[in-house]
């Protein structure tokens, strides 16, 4: 997913870890609306309630897609990660909206991606000559496949994070959830911002900028 641009600010992400099951849809909700100036097309939440998986996307503002009735059927978990989306690499339609959801062998995984790949190209060409499917034309679904064929071959998620980032080239950073962990990841140069803190209630929170984490306290 491309969110590079001399004029628009790149896109938003967002995660928040509970270790109870709780509203984190809200709290990713107020954390993309603190991010709306990094991306105006597609937003999208995707919640983890103790492994089963719920997300919601489309085109719009964040307070446009996410009325009252989005968040509620969302429903309730224990991790969320969320994204806001201006797009330099696919188009603006509903299907390049993340959060990006993959079911495979070894569970399931949902990706917010924030940044550009240089060679996305070759490595797409690669995973389709694999016999890999895209659905997307974003770098983010590129991404995606890469975790996944690692993961088949490693005994962790971290494991196979760390082998896709040795592939990809450029600057970014991911939000990713699992059935149970959150993970946050940037660039091994830093050059796309991330930060993380932590609520009073002991939440852990991810975002892009400090204004989403300043958003949920």
């Amino acid at each position: 997913m491309g969110c590079l641009s001399e004029i628009h600010e790149e896109c938003g992400v967002f995660g928040v870890y509970s270790s109870e099951v709780t509203s984190v849809a809200s709290t990713v909700y107020y954390g993309l609306f603190a991010l709306q100036h990094r991306g105006q097309e597609s937003c999208g939440i995707a919640v983890s309630n103790e492994g089963f998986f719920n997300s919601y996307k489309d085109t719009g503002l964040v307070n446009e897609v996410f009325t009252a009735e989005n968040i509620e059927r969302l429903g309730e978990g224990n991790i969320a990660i969320g994204h806001v989306r201006y797009s330099t690499t696919g188009g603006n339609d509903r299907i390049n909206a993340q959060p990006v959801v993959v079911d495979h062998i070894k569970g399931r995984l949902a990706i917010a991606h924030n940044g550009n790949l240089v060679n996305t190209a070759r490595l797409r060409r690669e995973l389709e000559l694999n016999g890999a499917i895209f659905h997307m034309t974003s770098d983010t679904e590129v991404i995606s496949y890469l975790i996944i064929k690692e993961r088949i071959n490693s005994d962790t998620i971290e494991e196979a994070i760390n082998r896709v980032m040795k592939k990809i080239k450029g600057a970014y950073s991911l939000v990713i959830m699992t059935q149970n962990k959150l993970i946050a990841v940037r660039d091994m140069n830093g050059f796309r911002p991330l930060c993380y803190g932590k609520t009073d209630d002991g939440r852990y929170i991810v975002a892009s900028e400090s204004c989403a984490i300043d958003a949920v306290g």
